[in-house]
């Protein structure tokens, strides 16, 4: 892979869209992952405004510390670089004690996590409207375009994705490059919706690597496999299929000409 060139590539793409969009900069959510340094890193050598934002809801101090640290990292080198604190902790407490109990606590769980992302989308687009920026997303293609592990209209509500055609091994391979710090580099995978130190790996039952030799798999049959490896395609197979939902347009219910007509 060239490195150095994909590097640039996406810079110049970032600075081209903004421009055909006629928007001043970009607003990043930095949760302290090896994602959104990489995503942020990039916007910062547009040399156009960007905003990186820490949003911490009940956070690990070791996501939040990771976080601080990489944006102060970036403000050194890069004056177009500015970072924000919003701690939307008090707000996800207020929102959690005005919706009503359920009986089912993994479900409302699982819930309050997608709630997390959501408020921070929110964040994000209320920086950009008062900027005129566009809101960075993160997401890898595997987790875009593989198993879909992101929110609907969390941090999947975003303005343009500049990592979304790089597998988890190439975002690393692009932070080594931009000189992402071996704290983010080392650090385990979590989406942070938890308030814990969960990974990804745990949540997902297969790591990154073996997710991305999933999604490349083109054959209709796993003969030959190890029982990992069927395992991991099998893993792989059902999280696409139940969060394809995610990765095309909104169903639009189309209405035929002759029941419009009078």
């Amino acid at each position: 892979m060239q490195t150095p060139a994909i590097i640039e590539h996406i810079v110049d793409w970032l600075k081209s869209y903004s421009s055909r969009a006629g928007t001043g900069g970009f607003v990043v959510g930095v949760s302290g992952g090896i994602d959104s340094a990489v995503t942020s890193a990039l916007a910062s050598r547009t040399d156009l405004p960007v905003l990186c934002l820490e949003m911490p809801i009940h956070q690990a101090a070791s996501q939040v510390a990771r976080a601080h640290n990489h944006i102060n990292r970036l403000r050194t080198t890069h004056p177009n670089v500015a970072g924000l604190r919003v701690d939307l902790t008090t707000v996800f407490d207020h929102f959690v004690s005005t919706v009503p109990a359920v009986e089912d606590e993994s479900t409302r769980q699982m819930s309050l996590a997608n709630t997390r992302a959501r408020l921070r989308m929110m964040t994000l687009y209320y920086f950009a409207s008062l900027h005129g920026y566009l809101v960075c997303g993160t997401g890898n293609k595997v987790e875009d375009f593989g198993v879909g592990f992101f929110t609907k209209y969390g941090d999947g509500g975003v303005d343009l994705s500049p990592i979304a055609d790089l597998n988890k091994t190439e975002v690393y391979a692009l932070g080594r490059e931009l000189g992402v710090s071996e704290e983010i580099l080392l650090a385990r995978p979590t989406d942070g919706l938890f308030g814990d130190n969960r990974s990804d790996e745990e949540q997902l039952g297969a790591s990154y690597e073996e997710l991305e030799w999933a999604m490349d798999f083109d054959e209709n049959e796993p003969e030959g496999l190890d029982p990992r490896q069927r395992k991991v395609l099998d893993i792989y197979r059902e999280l696409h299929r139940a969060n394809r939902h995610k990765m095309h347009p909104i169903p639009v219910c189309a209405i035929p000409k002759e029941l419009k007509m009078d």
